[in-house]
């Protein structure tokens, strides 16, 4: 069983076919509706640019936010369109809904080599609908749009691990292939896991520990060093019995984290010293303290400087590095110097020839945030929750649905 990818595609000849193409161009926007990280676009160009240089009429499907199943101005592509075209160097044409009239009438008057992207995919309440009828209705809609000799390019890996229309049902009904993008994160991960370098380091941020439970387990056993900072440590701090203040904590969490700080003591690593506020706000009063004394009515924002050396430390002189979740606040300059210190150690790692990853979302918001060199890494990915659950060993609906030997609709 297989995968075939974007090139065996453009073997096979797309000049004057239609071929759908589920990118992920889910970017973070402003109060002004301005794009304030375009990473996942930038990373997208590839193989839109190879398919339309190919002379294909390439017909684009994806989400941004999450909106309520209906059109919501603030949520629409507009701006994404924008930038695209911008980026590819030619005209993006924007439909007015996702597979109606404006959609279809576009796509009818596409010529070769032009790009067509369709409004917000979650626009339409059966793209993550539970009913496998009403996620087919909806693909075979989208499918209607680039013709029975069309094809489907998957390429957005950060919705894989996604059940939905425009990810896993139109597969079922057109030749389907790996684009750039998901080909090098299946390849990445696969490194990541199953050729994985000794000492292996993995770093773990955010806020919640729930969200990050399923990959602490799966992981925890396989790598030399896990370090947890972010929201999450203050749960695993409590679990010592320590006073966390205000900090974010999960009540519920807490005998999940001593059963885990049991069998991984020798695997596990936390902030030994805390930058707390006195609140939530850029100009916060602030100090460090040791993670054992963080006082009453303050909160912690970020890891303290001899958690930034200690944990440098490790991932330094680990020959394999996946990070994913900042160390801290980093969106506020104050309490960035965590997140920062950490991403500059894996940098180190990398120059010393270690493979290193960052998982997407927001670390990888941060490194370009922060002005982190992109090129400091072996790879950062597009899709934090894609994965994280594939590190988990969950089966990813979004990759199944592309292993078949033939490539062929089944």
């Amino acid at each position: 069983m297989g995968v075939k990818t974007l090139q065996d595609l453009l073997a096979e000849g797309v000049e004057g076919r239609g071929v759908l193409v589920r990118s992920d161009l889910n970017v973070p926007l402003d109060d002004n509706g301005q794009i304030t990280d375009p990473g996942r676009i930038i990373a997208s160009v590839p193989t839109l640019k190879a398919l339309v240089e190919a002379g294909a009429k390439v017909v684009v499907t994806a989400h941004l936010g999450r909106p309520k199943g209906e059109p919501d101005p603030k949520f629409s592509l507009a701006p994404v369109a924008v930038k695209l075209a911008e980026l590819l160097g030619r005209n993006v044409q924007l439909a007015g809904d996702v597979v109606g009239y404006d959609a279809l009438s576009r796509s009818e008057g596409l010529t070769d080599g032009d790009v067509l992207l369709l409004e917000n995919v979650r626009f339409d309440p059966r793209e993550t609908s539970k009913d496998d009828a009403e996620r087919a209705e909806l693909a075979a809609a989208l499918v209607e749009l680039v013709g029975e000799d069309g094809a489907f390019v998957s390429d957005g890996f950060g919705v894989v691990h996604r059940k939905q229309a425009s990810v896993f049902d139109v597969a079922q009904l057109l030749p389907h292939y790996a684009g750039t993008l998901v080909a090098a994160e299946i390849e990445v991960l696969a490194k990541l896991t199953a050729e994985a370098q000794r000492p292996s380091a993995v770093v773990l941020g955010g806020s919640k520990v729930s969200d990050k439970l399923a990959v602490i387990e799966a992981l925890a056993p396989k790598v030399d060093t896990l370090v947890i900072g972010g929201g999450m440590c203050f749960t695993f701090l409590a679990a010592q019995g320590f006073s966390v203040g205000n900090s974010l904590k999960q009540d519920e969490m807490i005998d999940t984290c001593k059963g885990l700080l049991d069998r991984y003591a020798d695997v596990i690593h936390l902030p030994r010293d805390i930058v707390v506020a006195d609140g939530f706000a850029a100009d916060a009063e602030s100090k460090v303290v040791d993670a054992n004394e963080i006082p009453d009515g303050w909160m912690g924002l970020d890891i303290g400087p001899e958690s930034v050396s200690r944990f440098s430390a490790l991932l330094t002189e680990a020959k394999t590095v996946f990070w994913n979740g900042p160390m801290g606040v980093f969106e506020f300059e104050k309490f960035a110097a965590g997140t920062r210190g950490v991403a500059e150690a894996i940098v180190v790692a990398t120059g010393k020839g270690a493979f290193t990853v960052v998982g997407g979302g927001d670390s990888a918001a941060a490194v370009r945030t922060l002005g982190v060199p992109e090129d400091g890494f072996s790879h950062i990915s597009t899709g934090g929750g894609a994965s994280l659950e594939y590190l988990e060993g969950k089966e990813l609906p979004g990759i199944s649905v592309l292993e078949d030997a033939a490539g062929e609709a089944e």
